[in-house]
């Protein structure tokens, strides 16, 4: 809203703004203007929650829009809070197999669009927690009541986040052989 956005304007940190399916092009360049008059380089993060059902098609006129101003922002997928639901019995969940899928479909767009895939945001645990569907475990519905544990959102469990880690880093590296990125070995003597 208005008083968020004028109080962020003035701050000199990086800032990350949520972009859902019913953001236009029109509104991240809105938003980035006033939040980043000066477009410095990195201050904006764009963290896209489409959804996995609406990610192909909503990210690639907002990454183009963006793009066509010049501006140098990072763009970030969180699969987690568009693919939020309740179950029947009263559980709030997310369903693993539409986390890979919105994540697919962000790496997918980038690399239609040769733009950079800068991050993503998930929610996880190193527990054994049944909170999220599926995954290799293939937890169901009636698996939520055994360790459902979370005090917020429903996490990744250990088995689900290895899982998701091993997806990611595999699209990141096509994604860096696509644009021919070389991989950089550090120099530790830098």
């Amino acid at each position: 809203n208005g008083a968020q956005v004028e109080l962020l304007r003035r701050v000199s940190n990086p800032l990350g703004i949520k972009l859902g399916p019913n953001t236009a092009g029109t509104d991240a360049i809105e938003l980035a203007d006033r939040l980043d008059p000066n477009r410095v380089p990195g201050r904006i993060t764009f963290i896209a929650r489409m959804g996995a059902d609406k990610v192909r098609e909503k990210l690639p006129s907002i990454i183009e829009a963006v793009e066509q101003t010049g501006r140098k922002v990072a763009w970030v997928c969180d699969p987690m809070h568009g693919n939020t639901f309740e179950t029947a019995n009263g559980y709030k969940t997310r369903s693993y197999a539409a986390v890979v899928e919105e994540l697919n479909g962000f790496f997918d767009v980038h690399d239609q669009l040769g733009t950079w895939p800068g991050g993503v945001h998930v929610e996880l645990t190193g527990e054994d927690v049944t909170e999220c569907l599926g995954g290799a475990f293939q937890l169901s519905e009636t698996d939520l009541d055994a360790r459902y544990e979370t005090a917020c959102d429903p996490r990744l469990n250990r088995s689900q986040s290895l899982e998701l880690a091993f997806m990611i880093a595999e699209r990141l590296n096509q994604s860096r052989l696509l644009r021919r990125v070389p991989q950089r070995v550090p120099d530790w003597n830098e």
